[in-house]
């Protein structure tokens, strides 16, 4: 990959703030890319509809079909050509993702993470479309994306975030938040 650039790879459960980490990273130059795009886009190819637990089990079909890490390996394919040097990427799931992502200079894996209650109420309050209605949906999600009961091709937030170089508990203010990814920031700057 040339020019070198820095990668940040983001992996964390629903409702753990990685979206509001994407808005500072931004801020800071970061261009964003997301693994859930390209399972999107093969749904759109497939004519499956674009729900989360549809999108959910294309995806580990499609670890399945083509390895444990095929999002990181396309991550990686596509940033070989991309402009621009500060690149993060969201919606890792499966820890062979990142194992593909580090196979690169200058990737940095960052999980974030907050606790399950708060990420329950947050998931409830937020209401996206995609999003659980009830609070016993949300705990399935949360659940399911961390790992349990899926299979070895399916999603593994769980071991992603044991995987990650950083973690950042995201359990209080938005302030907090901003001064917690600044300063991971700055801790990897000099990397650049």
């Amino acid at each position: 990959m040339s020019p070198a650039k820095t990668i940040i790879g983001l992996t964390g459960s629903i409702g753990a703030g990685k979206g509001e980490v994407v808005k500072i990273l931004e801020q800071l130059g970061f261009q964003y890319m997301t693994l859930s795009q390209m399972v999107r886009e093969e749904a759109r190819r497939r004519g499956i509809p674009e729900e989360r637990e549809k999108l959910q089990d294309l995806g580990n079909t499609l670890r399945a079909e083509n390895g444990l890490g095929v999002f990181g390996k396309k991550a990686i394919e596509k940033l070989k050509t991309a402009e621009g040097s500060l690149w993060m990427v969201d919606g890792i799931r499966h820890p062979a993702e990142i194992d593909e992502l580090r196979k690169e200079k200058g990737v940095h894996i960052l999980g974030v993470t907050a606790d399950r209650e708060l990420l329950i109420e947050r998931v409830l309050k937020r209401g996206r479309p995609s999003d659980p209605k009830t609070r016993e949906e949300v705990v399935k999600r949360i659940d399911r994306d961390w790992g349990v009961g899926e299979k070895a091709d399916g999603q593994q937030v769980g071991a992603c975030v044991a995987k990650a170089d950083t973690l950042i508990e995201n359990n209080g203010t938005p302030e907090e938040l901003n001064q917690k990814v600044l300063a991971y920031y700055n801790g990897i700057k000099p990397t650049m």
